[in-house]
């Protein structure tokens, strides 16, 4: 089981780290964190609606994987302790 739980901690904090990654790309309200990243480019990428949809889409897949991780790591540790 100690194979499972660090194979687990691991997808979760690289799924993590994407997970911030990937929000900072979204287009901002103005002003905010994505515009920091080169403003010019992100307004063109952003104005696109379809890369807009498949960001959101990307963002809300990965976000399931990481509470489904976040759950399993909890079940894990939850009867591994029993």
């Amino acid at each position: 089981m100690t194979i499972v739980r660090i194979s687990l901690q691991v997808l979760l904090v690289a799924t993590s780290f994407f997970m911030i990654l990937l929000i900072l790309l979204h287009k901002g309200r103005g002003g905010g964190l994505s515009d920091m990243f080169g403003g010019g480019v992100s307004s063109s990428l952003g104005s696109s609606g379809v890369a807009e949809r498949n960001l959101n889409r990307f963002t809300i897949i990965m976000a399931l994987l990481w509470t489904l991780m976040v759950v399993m790591l909890g079940l894990i540790e939850r009867f591994d302790a029993a």
